[in-house]
């Protein structure tokens, strides 16, 4: 088994991030928007913010980013973003799987942001139980998934 871990960032992980966003997310931002280096530079200067991000390791190595944000009726995930190199080996389903127990045992949803041509991200929000809520963006280039709102538990009802 894989040994998952997150670790907050500090500074020195801004261009380490950078580096990863270009990897993970390059080529759907270039079918997007296409990709100009100096535009992607400055919003990921405006975007790094160390106090709120963490780094994802696995068995000891940097993989990836998290940034997950605990907001009054929902669990918004920012940004997931694992390197090419740690795709498709069931880590980004361990992260989300933890983010929807915390979200079932707070009572809220685990909502998200997926780009329409990320279609891999898309599949495996829907194995993990969410659902597209709607679209948006500039020609609904986005889509918004959440899970399911936790039922109450009948046999714990006043």
């Amino acid at each position: 088994m894989t040994a998952v871990g997150l670790r907050p960032a500090t500074a020195a992980d801004s261009e380490y991030c950078f580096q990863l966003h270009k990897a993970a997310m390059g080529t759907h931002i270039t079918a997007t928007w296409g990709w100009d280096e100096q535009v992607q530079r400055g919003f990921h200067i405006r975007a790094f913010s160390p106090d709120r991000w963490q780094i994802i390791v696995v068995d000891s190595a940097d993989a990836g980013m998290l940034h997950v944000e605990h907001r009054p009726n929902e669990i918004y995930l920012a940004r997931i973003e694992l390197h090419p190199d740690y795709q498709q080996r069931g880590i980004g389903g361990q992260l989300i799987r933890t983010l929807l127990q915390q979200a079932r045992e707070q009572g809220q949803v685990l909502t998200l942001d997926v780009l329409t041509v990320n279609q891999r991200a898309q599949a495996l929000y829907r194995r993990m139980g969410l659902d597209e809520v709607a679209r948006h963006g500039e020609s609904n280039i986005k889509i918004r998934m959440s899970s399911r709102i936790p039922q109450s538990d009948p046999i714990h009802r006043s």
